[in-house]
């Protein structure tokens, strides 16, 4: 876990030490051998450059032959030292490069799959995407860039002008004539890269969330022609980033190209300041060439030197995006002390729970109790709070106020983990990775062996139509499970919650989007996994849930009534108004009433086959 920086602390010195506590300092021993390379390397820029000197006072002008093998195999050597280094430095940084970046990554993906749901919920997949991916790229490239810059380049300045002092310090101090030239545009560039470069990874984010949209959802863009639409979208924010990272560019170039004036006329001055020395005998061409030479080879790293201010302050705005991810924390948590939830089929009571989602409210006070080992239904109109109990129950949202207890545990005593291993889920919308179909429904498990998962295969009817798939459970479920149909999807997704064998099961409209011979083949697999379990049902059709235990009516977040199928028609109100609506024109319930089941004491999923969704969810005639 990162040490979060509060937004106004975040400048340079702490950033710097934020990267280097967290995620540099673990490869400090390698990084000592790269900056001893890198070292090594800016130190035969100088070496060169003495060179110069005895290349031509001695051999050109002076005309000892005897000198040129040694003088040209000095320089060789120094070519030599010099590749090796180079290559030795790029190869280990890029290694620390890459391992930081992978731990980067990891603990960001670690802390945002740990965040709530609500958070998720105002940040689109492709912005997190280029959070965890973009952001850390970026980084990663301009702090080598910075480490290379201080290690390398700054010795090879150091050593540059070491060399150019020697030979003559008052050609030095005209040469560096120049240096408010570089300085002070720098200083007043800074905040403007960083703030460019800050909206450049914003509008980086932005793309990939419009492509991530898009390549989710082609099918409507196709049935609904916005193909050219979307194309205009993206190249909007296209156009942005190109304007953006032009504008940034523009800044970090400026910070390099003033060396390039300030080189321009320290050379001019050198040049009519020392030309006239040369001229009278005072100074030696080989002296004037090597100090040109050391001078003009200073003026690249210095260049670079120069735009480090730039590189940091992009480097500053990646940082500043990823602590704002590290600095946000979860709201939902875990008990420092948690207590055991009830090994068994638990009663789930809900004790006036209040919701709301910013301003809006959700949930005004709802009340009921689910028994346990038995079927609660929840009905009402869309937005009366039904799948909000649900997310309150497996604790993906906390509510205000209200409690929520298992027998006689609140849930908010419970370690977040251990509460949800007691919860399986089955939604209309069955959630399948881009895997395998034994990778779907094992989720990582590794205790299951061949006899029991072909049994729940049995059990969830997967086994139905594993033969028509090329590979059988090997078979890829294509992304989002698109290589399935909608029945094939919500089977596999009983098959999980068959083999995680929990005593609650939350059943969300887990057939409401099937035909009606994929819906007989669920309900047939549901039937088995709901046996002894604490059943809770949202459903829409009221037709599925008349052999209900209990059914649950819901209106504006609050139960208005309660009670049998036959118990809630016979008073009328909300529930007896739906079932109206739902069998008008005619239509009548043919089948007679019946009579709620008794709540059965075991839940496990190897347990007899029972008739109980059989009936539960079979539709009267008519409907």
């Amino acid at each position: 876990m990162t040490t979060p920086i509060e937004p106004e602390q975040r400048t340079s010195v702490p950033m710097m030490k934020w990267l280097w506590s967290e995620y540099l300092s673990h490869h400090k021993g390698w990084l000592a051998v790269a900056v001893v390379l890198m070292v090594t390397e800016g130190l035969t820029f100088g070496s060169l450059s003495i060179m110069m000197q005895p290349m031509f006072d001695r051999i050109f002008v002076g005309g000892e032959t005897g000198s040129i093998w040694l003088v040209g195999l000095l320089i060789l050597a120094i070519f030599l030292i010099r590749a090796v280094t180079a290559l030795g430095q790029r190869v280990i940084m890029k290694y620390v490069s890459e391992k930081s970046g992978a731990a980067m990554r990891s603990d960001l993906m670690d802390h945002l799959i740990g965040l709530d749901t609500a958070y998720h919920q105002i940040h689109p997949p492709g912005q997190l995407i280029e959070r965890v991916q973009g952001d850390v790229q970026a980084l990663s490239g301009v702090w080598t860039s910075l480490v290379t810059g201080v290690a390398r380049d700054f010795v090879a300045v150091i050593g540059l002008f070491s060399v150019a002092m020697w030979i003559d310090w008052q050609w030095m101090l005209i040469a560096m004539l120049g240096i408010p030239v570089v300085v002070i545009p720098s200083f007043a560039l800074q905040s403007f890269v960083r703030r460019k470069a800050r909206i450049a990874r914003e509008v980086s984010a932005d793309m990939s969330t419009r492509l991530d949209e898009v390549f989710h959802g082609i099918s409507q863009i196709k049935l609904n022609s916005l193909e050219d639409y979307q194309a205009k979208r993206y190249q909007r924010l296209m156009k942005r980033r190109v304007s953006t990272e032009t504008e940034a560019s523009f800044g970090q170039g400026l910070m390099s190209s003033t060396v390039d004036i300030m080189a321009g006329l320290g050379f001019l001055a050198v040049i009519i300041y020392g030309g006239s020395e040369i001229i009278d005998g005072e100074k030696t061409v080989g002296q004037f060439m090597s100090f040109f030479t050391a001078m003009a080879i200073a003026f690249d790293p210095l260049r670079r030197l120069a735009n480090i201010a730039g590189l940091w302050q992009a480097a500053a705005a990646a940082i500043d995006r990823l602590l704002d991810v590290f600095d946000t924390k979860a709201t939902v948590v875990s008990p420092p002390a948690p207590v055991l939830p009830p090994m068994d089929a638990p009663r789930v009571q809900f004790d006036n729970v209040h919701l709301n989602y910013g301003e809006l409210p959700v949930l005004n006070g709802a009340s009921f109790i689910a028994e346990a080992g038995q079927t609660t239904a929840l009905v009402g109109a869309s937005g009366a709070g039904k799948s909000t109990l649900f997310n309150v129950l497996t604790r993906l949202v906390e509510p205000q106020s209200g409690k929520v207890l298992l027998n006689d545990t609140q849930i908010e005593t419970v370690a977040l983990d251990a509460l949800r291993a007691r919860i399986s889920t089955v939604s209309q919308d069955a959630a399948l990775f881009d895997e395998t179909l034994r990778d779907n429904i094992l989720l990582g498990r590794t205790d299951v062996d061949d006899d029991q998962l072909q049994a729940t295969l049995t059990a969830a009817h997967v086994a139905d139509f594993l033969p028509n798939l090329p590979n059988g459970l090997q078979s890829p479920a294509g992304p989002r499970g698109s290589n399935l149909s909608g029945g094939q999807r919500q089977r596999v997704a009983i098959a999980r919650a068959l083999l995680r064998d929990t005593p609650i099961l939350l059943l969300d409209e887990a057939t409401s989007a099937l035909d009606t011979k994929s819906e007989a083949i669920v309900q047939s697999a549901l039937d088995t996994l709901a046996q002894g379990r604490t059943t809770l049902v949202i459903a829409h059709r009221l037709s599925t849930i008349q052999n209900a235990h209990k059914i649950v009516v819901m209106d504006q977040g609050r139960v208005v009534d309660e009670g049998t199928h036959d118990a809630l028609l016979a008073r009328g109100g909300l529930y007896a108004d739906l079932y109206r609506l739902q069998f008008r024109d005619g239509k009548q319930v043919s089948e007679q009433p019946r009579r709620p089941r008794k709540a059965t004491k075991t839940y496990k999923a190897d347990q007899p086959k029972r008739s109980f969704l059989a009936r539960l969810f079979r539709r009267p005639a008519g409907s």
